[in-house]
């Protein structure tokens, strides 16, 4: 059902790739903003729908909508992208796998939307990557990103890797702590099967660098990561199924 959604999604979107190709070249805000917009509410939200998937929002009002943040998640699964994106303020663009750059259509649409493809292994084109995201921070667009680096189903979360929050440092930007739960229950625990599920995505309180000491600084990854792990743990008593 929905690889059927998918290809009809890609033929009554064609037109309107087209259309935000040229409106890219003058103002690529505003290609942005309408890229996400129908990916969004075209794509991800039937997606969700049809996969009978309910989600709890919780934390709203750290939402940022007046200024860029840099949104950073713990990674369970396929469907954070979705939950994520169904959440995340207008424009935001995510951090995703260099792999990804080579899927038509798909990374057409990430580019679009200012997504990022970082490649880890190599430390000239990732710095790169990290010098494009602040500057697109600093442009007013927030970005998605899981420190983690892999998806990860076990209850504990991994490492965060330290660069991630060079962005946010840099730019001057808040980083806003996202806790996710039980997205990777709708299909990673039963590839290639997607199974309905209840999904918990919570925003957690701004944290402003800028206003760190130098030691505070240096630990905001072990920061950041205890307070996403201790929303996931409280969190995964209420999901329901």
């Amino acid at each position: 059902m929905v690889g059927i959604y998918l290809v009809f999604y890609s033929i009554i979107c064609l037109i309107p790739f087209l259309i935000l190709f040229l409106v890219g070249k003058r103002n690529p805000r505003m290609r942005a903003i309408i890229s996400q917009k129908i990916v969004v509410n075209l794509g991800f939200k039937p997606i969700l729908f049809i996969c009978g998937v309910k989600m709890t929002v919780k934390g709203k009002e750290n939402i940022l909508k007046d200024e860029s943040a840099l949104y950073v998640f713990n990674h369970r699964g396929f469907f954070d992208i979705l939950v994520g994106y169904c959440t995340a303020p207008y424009p935001t663009g995510f951090v995703s796998k260099v792999g990804i750059k080579k899927v038509p259509v798909i990374s057409h649409w990430m580019k679009y939307m200012h997504c990022l493809f970082l490649e880890r292994d190599d430390l000239k084109q990732g710095m790169k990557t990290i010098l494009e995201g602040i500057e697109l921070l600093k442009g007013g667009t927030s970005i998605y990103i899981a420190p983690e680096g892999t998806r990860n189903q076990g209850d504990e979360l991994l490492e965060f890797h330290l660069g991630s929050f060079k962005l946010a440092e840099k730019s001057k930007r808040p980083i806003v702590p996202v806790a996710i739960n039980n997205t990777d229950a709708i299909f990673e625990r039963q590839f290639p099967w997607i199974k309905r599920g209840h999904v918990i995505i919570e925003y957690c309180q701004p944290i402003y660098m800028d206003q760190m000491e130098r030691v505070e600084k240096k630990k905001v990854g072990d920061a950041v990561r205890e307070i996403i792990q201790e929303k996931v743990d409280q969190n995964k008593k209420e999901v329901r199924f």
